[in-house]
Protein backbone atom coordinates (compact mmCIF):
# COMPACT_ATOMS: atom_id res chain seq x y z
CA UNK A 1 0.00 0.00 0.00
CA UNK A 2 1.20 3.52 -0.67
CA UNK A 3 3.03 5.65 1.86
CA UNK A 4 1.23 8.29 3.87
CA UNK A 5 1.21 11.85 2.56
CA UNK A 6 3.11 14.61 4.36
CA UNK A 7 -0.22 16.21 5.33
CA UNK A 8 -1.34 13.04 7.04
CA UNK A 9 2.01 12.63 8.79
CA UNK A 10 1.07 15.70 10.87
CA UNK A 11 -1.29 13.29 12.65
CA UNK A 12 -0.19 9.93 13.93
CA UNK A 13 -2.02 6.98 12.43
CA UNK A 14 -3.77 6.40 15.74
CA UNK A 15 -4.96 10.01 15.80
CA UNK A 16 -6.10 9.97 12.18
CA UNK A 17 -8.10 6.78 12.70
CA UNK A 18 -10.08 8.48 15.46
CA UNK A 19 -11.23 11.34 13.20
CA UNK A 20 -13.22 9.36 10.59
CA UNK A 21 -16.66 10.03 12.04
CA UNK A 22 -15.93 13.74 12.48
CA UNK A 23 -14.70 13.95 8.88
CA UNK A 24 -17.99 12.55 7.58
CA UNK A 25 -20.05 14.74 9.88
CA UNK A 26 -18.34 17.83 8.47
CA UNK A 27 -18.46 16.70 4.88
CA UNK A 28 -21.75 14.80 4.61
CA UNK A 29 -23.47 17.11 2.12
CA UNK A 30 -20.33 17.57 0.02
CA UNK A 31 -19.59 13.84 0.04
CA UNK A 32 -23.14 13.08 -1.06
CA UNK A 33 -22.93 15.64 -3.87
CA UNK A 34 -19.55 14.43 -5.10
CA UNK A 35 -20.07 10.69 -4.62
CA UNK A 36 -20.50 9.13 -8.11
CA UNK A 37 -24.01 7.77 -8.61
CA UNK A 38 -23.36 5.99 -11.90
CA UNK A 39 -23.15 2.60 -10.15
CA UNK A 40 -19.73 1.58 -11.42
CA UNK A 41 -20.04 -0.94 -8.57
CA UNK A 42 -23.02 -2.66 -10.20
CA UNK A 43 -21.01 -5.66 -11.42
CA UNK A 44 -20.05 -6.49 -7.83
CA UNK A 45 -23.36 -5.55 -6.24
CA UNK A 46 -25.15 -7.87 -8.63
CA UNK A 47 -22.65 -10.63 -7.88
CA UNK A 48 -23.30 -10.12 -4.16
CA UNK A 49 -27.07 -10.20 -4.58
CA UNK A 50 -27.24 -13.14 -7.00
CA UNK A 51 -27.10 -15.96 -4.38
CA UNK A 52 -29.47 -14.16 -1.99
CA UNK A 53 -33.16 -15.08 -1.93
CA UNK A 54 -35.45 -12.59 -3.63
CA UNK A 55 -36.65 -10.12 -1.05
CA UNK A 56 -33.89 -11.23 1.33
CA UNK A 57 -32.70 -9.07 4.20
CA UNK A 58 -29.50 -7.09 3.54
CA UNK A 59 -27.41 -5.01 5.95
CA UNK A 60 -25.68 -2.01 4.37
CA UNK A 61 -22.72 -1.14 6.62
CA UNK A 62 -21.79 2.52 6.32
CA UNK A 63 -24.84 3.22 4.16
CA UNK A 64 -24.05 6.93 3.97
CA UNK A 65 -26.83 8.95 2.36
CA UNK A 66 -28.58 5.85 0.95
CA UNK A 67 -27.51 6.36 -2.66
CA UNK A 68 -26.58 4.71 -4.86
CA UNK A 69 -26.08 1.25 -3.31
CA UNK A 70 -28.81 1.08 -0.67
CA UNK A 71 -31.36 2.57 -3.03
CA UNK A 72 -30.37 0.18 -5.82
CA UNK A 73 -30.79 -2.90 -3.63
CA UNK A 74 -34.14 -1.65 -2.31
CA UNK A 75 -35.37 -1.00 -5.85
CA UNK A 76 -34.60 -4.64 -6.68
CA UNK A 77 -36.90 -5.72 -3.87
CA UNK A 78 -34.43 -6.55 -1.12
CA UNK A 79 -35.22 -5.60 2.48
CA UNK A 80 -32.40 -3.20 3.27
CA UNK A 81 -31.34 -1.99 6.70
CA UNK A 82 -28.67 0.70 6.49
CA UNK A 83 -26.44 1.74 9.36
CA UNK A 84 -23.96 4.59 9.58
CA UNK A 85 -22.05 6.19 12.45
CA UNK A 86 -22.55 9.69 11.02
CA UNK A 87 -25.66 11.52 12.17
CA UNK A 88 -25.39 13.89 9.21
CA UNK A 89 -25.32 11.01 6.73
CA UNK A 90 -28.27 9.25 8.32
CA UNK A 91 -30.23 12.50 8.31
CA UNK A 92 -29.74 12.79 4.54
CA UNK A 93 -30.73 9.15 4.02
CA UNK A 94 -33.91 9.54 6.08
CA UNK A 95 -34.86 12.71 4.23
CA UNK A 96 -34.15 11.22 0.81
CA UNK A 97 -35.78 7.84 1.43
CA UNK A 98 -38.11 8.12 4.43
CA UNK A 99 -39.60 4.72 3.66
CA UNK A 100 -36.20 3.11 4.30
CA UNK A 101 -34.77 1.68 7.51
CA UNK A 102 -31.75 3.89 8.20
CA UNK A 103 -30.20 3.55 11.65
CA UNK A 104 -27.50 5.47 13.50
CA UNK A 105 -25.07 2.75 14.57
CA UNK A 106 -21.37 1.94 14.64
CA UNK A 107 -20.28 -1.33 13.04
CA UNK A 108 -17.61 -1.69 15.71
CA UNK A 109 -20.40 -2.28 18.25
CA UNK A 110 -22.80 -4.09 15.94
CA UNK A 111 -25.55 -5.83 17.90
CA UNK A 112 -28.79 -5.93 15.93
CA UNK A 113 -31.76 -8.23 16.61
CA UNK A 114 -32.03 -9.14 12.92
CA UNK A 115 -30.00 -11.72 11.03
CA UNK A 116 -29.22 -11.17 7.37
CA UNK A 117 -28.95 -13.03 4.08
CA UNK A 118 -26.24 -10.56 3.05
CA UNK A 119 -24.01 -7.91 4.59
CA UNK A 120 -22.18 -5.34 2.46
CA UNK A 121 -19.56 -2.85 3.60
CA UNK A 122 -18.72 -0.88 0.48
CA UNK A 123 -16.11 1.82 1.13
CA UNK A 124 -16.80 1.71 4.86
CA UNK A 125 -15.18 -1.32 6.53
CA UNK A 126 -11.75 -0.17 5.38
CA UNK A 127 -11.99 2.91 7.63
CA UNK A 128 -11.52 0.63 10.65
CA UNK A 129 -8.07 0.02 12.04
CA UNK A 130 -6.62 -3.42 11.47
CA UNK A 131 -7.29 -4.41 15.08
CA UNK A 132 -10.89 -3.19 14.78
CA UNK A 133 -11.30 -5.23 11.60
CA UNK A 134 -10.12 -8.33 13.44
CA UNK A 135 -12.75 -7.71 16.11
CA UNK A 136 -15.59 -6.78 13.75
CA UNK A 137 -15.36 -9.69 11.30
CA UNK A 138 -16.72 -12.20 13.87
CA UNK A 139 -19.55 -9.76 14.66
CA UNK A 140 -20.48 -9.67 10.99
CA UNK A 141 -20.40 -13.46 10.75
CA UNK A 142 -22.68 -13.70 13.78
CA UNK A 143 -25.24 -11.45 12.04
CA UNK A 144 -25.39 -13.65 8.93
CA UNK A 145 -27.87 -16.44 8.35
CA UNK A 146 -26.52 -19.82 7.17
CA UNK A 147 -25.12 -19.50 3.62
CA UNK A 148 -25.23 -15.71 4.04
CA UNK A 149 -22.90 -13.58 1.93
CA UNK A 150 -20.47 -10.90 3.10
CA UNK A 151 -18.89 -8.40 0.70
CA UNK A 152 -16.33 -5.77 1.69
CA UNK A 153 -14.01 -3.37 -0.04
CA UNK A 154 -10.56 -3.71 1.48
CA UNK A 155 -6.99 -3.00 0.42
CA UNK A 156 -4.86 -5.05 -1.97
CA UNK A 157 -2.39 -5.85 0.82
CA UNK A 158 -1.72 -5.34 4.51
CA UNK A 159 -1.16 -1.70 5.42
CA UNK A 160 -2.50 1.73 6.25
CA UNK A 161 -3.03 4.65 3.88
CA UNK A 162 -4.63 8.07 3.80
CA UNK A 163 -7.44 9.07 1.51
CA UNK A 164 -9.59 12.17 1.54
CA UNK A 165 -13.18 13.24 2.03
CA UNK A 166 -13.68 16.81 0.93
CA UNK A 167 -10.49 18.56 1.98
CA UNK A 168 -9.93 16.33 5.00
CA UNK A 169 -7.57 13.39 5.27
CA UNK A 170 -9.27 10.13 6.19
CA UNK A 171 -7.86 6.85 7.42
CA UNK A 172 -7.93 3.50 5.57
CA UNK A 173 -6.42 0.13 6.42
CA UNK A 174 -6.41 -3.48 5.33
CA UNK A 175 -5.26 -6.86 6.51
CA UNK A 176 -3.43 -9.26 4.23
CA UNK A 177 -5.60 -11.69 2.28
CA UNK A 178 -4.22 -14.66 4.23
CA UNK A 179 -5.26 -13.06 7.51
CA UNK A 180 -8.76 -12.34 6.21
CA UNK A 181 -8.96 -16.02 5.19
CA UNK A 182 -7.81 -17.19 8.61
CA UNK A 183 -10.22 -14.99 10.58
CA UNK A 184 -13.17 -15.87 8.39
CA UNK A 185 -12.45 -19.60 8.56
CA UNK A 186 -12.38 -19.32 12.36
CA UNK A 187 -16.02 -18.14 12.24
CA UNK A 188 -17.17 -20.72 9.68
CA UNK A 189 -16.84 -18.53 6.61
CA UNK A 190 -14.90 -18.98 3.40
CA UNK A 191 -13.73 -16.45 0.83
CA UNK A 192 -15.40 -17.14 -2.50
CA UNK A 193 -13.98 -14.22 -4.48
CA UNK A 194 -11.20 -11.66 -4.10
CA UNK A 195 -10.05 -9.21 -6.75
CA UNK A 196 -7.28 -6.74 -6.01
CA UNK A 197 -7.67 -3.33 -7.65
CA UNK A 198 -10.34 -4.47 -10.08
CA UNK A 199 -9.94 -2.45 -13.31
CA UNK A 200 -13.64 -3.00 -14.03
CA UNK A 201 -14.64 -1.34 -10.75
CA UNK A 202 -12.57 1.84 -10.45
CA UNK A 203 -9.62 -0.24 -9.19
CA UNK A 204 -11.31 -1.09 -5.93
CA UNK A 205 -10.31 -4.24 -4.07
CA UNK A 206 -13.27 -6.48 -3.28
CA UNK A 207 -13.58 -9.47 -0.97
CA UNK A 208 -16.65 -11.71 -0.94
CA UNK A 209 -17.20 -14.53 1.55
CA UNK A 210 -19.94 -17.04 2.39
CA UNK A 211 -21.05 -18.41 5.73
CA UNK A 212 -20.78 -22.18 5.83
CA UNK A 213 -23.26 -22.91 8.63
Amino acid sequence: MKCLSMATMKLSLRELAKTTQDVYERNAARFDNERPKDMHERIWIDRFLDPLPKGGRVLDLGCGAAEPIGAYMAELGYSVIGIDASTAMIDIARTRAPEGDWRLADMRNLNLPERFHGIIGWNSFFHLTREEQRQVLPRLAAHLLPSGVLMLTVGPEDGEVDGHVGDDAVYHSSLALDEYKSILLSVSMEIVDFVAEDPNCDFQTVLMARKLV
